[in-house]
């Protein structure tokens, strides 16, 4: 089964590939590495997902932050690839940060969102290497921002 075939299975909808705000560009090919930007916990319509995890966020909420971030990822992953995913060859590693309070200590958990998000996509291709890092803020107050480097054939 193709990753757009899977993806239809899970009845997954991909976001927007959203044009950087910064002076960065949202993806990059180094060779057959694609390296992607940090993508930031937004909603389905397009509303951050702000504050702080284990606080104004349960781990729970946090997952699906770290979900939508995935969603977002796969999406830059999609638009760099010309709209095919047949050339993604494994997803390497994903590096989370975790908006959380001085006493959360679940990053791992909040970053299993996007985790198991790229896993169920790319099946075997999708396990990949991770750190899961706290962070006393991320830009505009959201509550998650993940990066990620991929493979391509």
């Amino acid at each position: 089964m193709s990753f757009e075939e899977k993806i239809k299975e899970l009845k997954i909808e991909l976001p927007e590939a959203k044009a950087p705000v910064g002076s960065y560009v949202a993806t990059k090919v180094s060779g057959k590495l694609l390296y992607v930007s940090g993508q930031i916990s937004m909603t389905s319509n397009g509303e951050l997902i702000k504050g702080k995890v284990g606080k104004d966020l349960t781990t729970e909420e946090a997952y699906k932050a770290a979900e939508r971030c995935g969603l977002s990822i796969v999406a830059q992953v999609k638009k760099a690839c010309e709209g095919d995913l047949s050339k993604v060859k494994s997803c390497i590693k994903l590096t989370g940060f975790v908006n959380s309070t001085d006493d959360f200590t679940e990053q791992p958990k909040v970053i299993n969102g996007a985790s198991d998000l790229i896993t169920s996509i790319f099946g075997e291709a999708g396990i990949h290497t991770r750190a899961a890092v706290s962070t006393n803020s991320l830009p505009l107050g959201v509550s998650v921002e993940i990066d990620a480097i991929f493979e391509l054939n």
